[in-house]
């Protein structure tokens, strides 16, 4: 299984980039794997979790909205079955100033038939039936409650396998974005998306669905060489962490969750100097409140979270990048018409 968990993943490579308009500049989209809160060094477990940061995810919302940022919410089971989060969320889309997308874990997610291990953490590694029945269950419960029909995706864990593909074509998604580029999660029987970079690119021209990448860029003196250098970082923390303190090659994926906002602001420099258009940002809900994920473990941290967005944001717009919101971004595509 795991020969064709690979495959899957390298197959993103061999489609062509998304080609979006001359008048397209630079863009930003803020994106929130919004999920319940758990112990990310412990055993998966069906139950026994919280939802406290539901309740902090209006804060984050009004403060994004200042900057007329329209983030993305990739919602969970747990998410939608929340019924303070239900109605956040329903708010955010009734009035337009946010999206929802899908965002399955499946380890919490109906119907369970698997054996709760690593390995079955990432939905790609289920029997088809199985991957595809969590993700309509999901959607049915979305549409029950927030009376609109997610069609961006994005799988726990980035845990897209060799059926994912067919199974989003098949109920309707337009845009997936599971793939964390530059990352490779093989020794954990994930996927391999070291070498994939962050432009967007086409998984199926014909029907509409495109793959919408994280964005991770390489910074250094051999950034120019990182395809062939990046295996090291998943293979060895010795090689990548003498390559990134000797400034020879350092990975930096946008996301204010173990990442500065120096090295994020020159990843951004970097990122539109090598004529990459869209930036997607990403970070998990819970690092919304305090001790909940390994990045925000007191109201200081909480704090440096906060200033690192503003910080962040102000370099964007000061590079001249605008923020762009699901629906602009499906009309940039050309996927309107399909």
């Amino acid at each position: 299984m795991f020969s064709k968990v690979k495959q899957a993943s390298d197959s993103f490579d061999k489609d062509s980039h998304v080609q979006l308009p001359g008048d397209f500049g630079r863009r930003f989209l803020i994106s929130i794997d919004t999920e319940e809160e758990f112990d990310w060094d412990g055993p998966f477990k069906r139950s026994g979790h919280t939802n406290v940061s539901v309740g902090k995810l209006q804060r984050f919302q009004d403060f994004v909205e200042k900057y007329a940022v329209k983030p993305t919410y990739f919602i969970d089971y747990s998410i939608i079955e929340d019924d303070e989060a239900a109605t956040f969320l329903k708010s955010v889309v009734s009035q337009d100033t946010a999206s929802v997308g899908v965002h399955l874990h499946p380890w919490i997610n109906p119907p369970f038939e698997e054996e709760i291990n690593p390995y079955n953490s990432y939905a790609g590694n289920l029997p088809k039936g199985l991957e595809e029945a969590k993700i309509v269950t999901l959607i049915e419960a979305i549409e029950a409650k927030l009376a609109m029909r997610p069609i961006i995706y994005r799988a726990g864990r980035y845990g897209v396998g060799p059926n994912s593909i067919d199974i989003l074509k098949k109920h309707g998604f337009m845009i997936d974005s599971s793939v964390r580029s530059r990352f490779d999660y093989s020794d954990q029987s994930g996927p391999n998306f070291a070498h994939i970079g962050p432009q967007p690119f086409w998984l199926d021209r014909s029907r509409g669905l495109m793959e919408l990448p994280l964005t991770t860029v390489f910074s250094g003196l051999f950034r120019k060489q990182a395809d062939l250098i990046s295996p090291l970082f998943n293979r060895s923390k010795a090689a990548s962490g003498l390559l990134s303190k000797s400034g020879m090659l350092e990975r930096i994926p946008l996301t204010p969750e173990g990442v500065s906002a120096r090295e994020a602001k020159e990843a951004i420099d970097i990122a539109f100097d090598d004529q990459l258009k869209l930036l997607i940002f990403s970070f998990h809900s819970p690092s919304l409140s305090v001790g909940h994920t390994p990045y925000v473990q007191s109201s200081a941290d909480l704090d440096q979270f906060y200033d690192w967005w503003r910080e962040v944001i102000d370099h964007l717009l000061e590079r001249g990048a605008s923020p762009i919101n699901v629906d602009e971004l499906i009309a940039a595509a050309g996927l309107n018409g399909k």
